[in-house]
């Protein structure tokens, strides 16, 4: 009796252990596959999102040049002599701009974003800031020019962290 047990033992044993080994190898295979396939979803899904993303940071860029205060004075010119009707043309035509880029910001990086965000508010507080001292929409085009000869727009500084954001991504 006791030889019978010994002997199923042996029979056991050695099919326990190649059921035990024989499992933990599919179980490596399996979780290896699974990396693979989360490495590949991954890659793919990078591949759809970079062109989406660049053109997000190309919208940013356009949109801090285009609010550029000199490059907006030259390209808008007042309709008559009052500075508030001007001034609001000119805001008026920042937030425009703003609001047809707003979904651009899911696809930027908050550091990116609050850049353009920053931007767009000192331009527009700028041009009130040089409205209250100015008589006329000449004049207020004049002294935002005189202003912005000494100094760099801040649309530049948005301009360089967008550039660097990109360099990232690429």
């Amino acid at each position: 009796m006791e030889y019978k047990i010994l002997d199923s033992i042996g029979y056991i044993l050695p099919s326990i252990v190649t059921g035990l080994v024989a499992y933990y190898m599919f179980k490596g295979f399996i979780k290896n596959k699974d990396s693979e396939n989360k490495l590949e979803i991954l890659s793919q899904k990078m591949k759809e999102s970079l062109p989406l993303k660049l053109k997000a940071y190309e919208r940013m860029l356009l949109f801090s040049d285009r609010i550029n205060p000199v490059k907006m004075l030259l390209r808008i010119n007042p309709l008559s002599d009052n500075k508030q009707d001007y001034l609001q043309l000119l805001v008026a035509n920042v937030e425009q701009e703003f609001e047809h880029n707003l979904v651009q910001q899911i696809y930027v990086s908050n550091e990116a974003w609050i850049a353009v965000l920053g931007v767009k508010n000192t331009v527009i507080n700028k041009l009130i800031l040089e409205a209250k001292n100015s008589s006329e929409a000449n004049d207020l085009r004049e002294n935002i020019f005189k202003y912005y000869s000494n100094k760099l727009p801040p649309t530049d500084t948005a301009i360089a962290i967008i550039k660097n954001e990109v360099k990232k991504i690429l």
